[in-house]
């Protein structure tokens, strides 16, 4: 495993929430899936916990109950090289969930992502100010980021 590993709680729904993320990403895999026995909280025989992998980062994941939910305060960044790439998980990881402003979603599960394309960065923090801000105002306007109305607020 490796050093740092996001731990993901939720209500019931981790296998769910598991067999979701593997779809979506496709350099993912399942790990190790633990049931309930007759000890423990959980019906004998749903998922306690599990692990599984997406684009190379290993996840975590815990059926723990309701005490606990996801904020947007904690998100995943998906770095996207087009937009097709944009579109695809914007789509996908929305799904039953909510949109929101500046390439953010909810997923199903409450799970907050970001959905960003690569050449944002590179736009932000050029080296000519004037038009790093024209693209902020540009990305603050948008729901799904879109690279080629990030490009025109640049100026390229």
């Amino acid at each position: 495993m490796q050093k740092v590993t996001p731990f993901l709680w939720f209500d019931g729904r981790a296998e769910e929430a598991m067999n979701f993320y593997t779809t979506v990403f496709k350099n993912a895999k399942v790990g190790n899936v633990s049931r309930y026995g007759e000890a423990g909280p959980g019906t004998k025989g749903s998922v306690m916990s599990a692990t599984f992998e997406l684009e190379g980062q290993q996840f975590y994941a815990l059926n723990g109950g309701p005490q606990f939910s996801f904020t947007p305060a904690v998100s995943f960044y998906v770095d996207c090289k087009t937009q097709e790439e944009v579109d695809y998980y914007w789509e996908k990881l929305s799904e039953g969930g909510r949109k929101d402003r500046c390439g953010w979603l909810q997923d199903k599960f409450g799970l907050s992502w970001q959905i960003v394309p690569s050449i944002l960065s590179e736009l932000l923090h050029g080296m000519n100010m004037e038009k790093s801000q024209k693209v902020m105002k540009a990305m603050m306007q948008m729901d799904k980021l879109n690279i080629q109305q990030l490009k025109d607020a640049y100026g390229e």
